[in-house]
């Protein structure tokens, strides 16, 4: 499985899991760090424990891949899951606001992937005035 593919799938199934915000940033042109960040909200840390198990059962049922590294605790509000040249951040929306990844990254173009017919996005429709 090629990066891009290894990220798109990442994301997919943090968004199985109801994950918010999610975003992949594209780094292969600005770093040797990795070529994908995942980046994915959890709001507590069950979610958060949730999102992690999916992506690497999944993956490593799928792909035969296991994260290189993980770093950090679901109680520590913030998981790393790295793949070599796929990192997915998985963190709590206050952690995510302080680190600001995407802001650290700004230069990095952000991936759009097609969403699958199993989980389309719902439109939120504005309060009435």
């Amino acid at each position: 499985m090629d990066s891009r593919k290894l990220a798109l799938r990442c994301r997919e199934l943090a968004d199985d899991k109801k994950a918010e915000n999610l975003v992949i940033l594209d780094l292969r042109k600005l770093s040797t760090v990795a070529d994908y960040f995942v980046i994915a909200s959890g709001t507590s840390e069950p979610h958060l424990r949730a999102i992690v198990d999916e992506i690497e059962e999944k993956i490593r049922a799928e792909a035969g891949l296991r994260p290189r590294a993980t770093d950090g605790t679901v109680k520590t509000n913030w998981v790393v899951l790295d793949y070599f040249d796929v990192v997915v951040h998985v963190m709590r929306p206050d952690v995510r606001e302080f680190y600001d990844l995407e802001g650290l990254w700004n230069d990095a173009p952000r991936v759009r992937g097609r969403r699958t017919a199993a989980a389309p996005r719902k439109k939120v429709r504005p309060a009435a005035a």
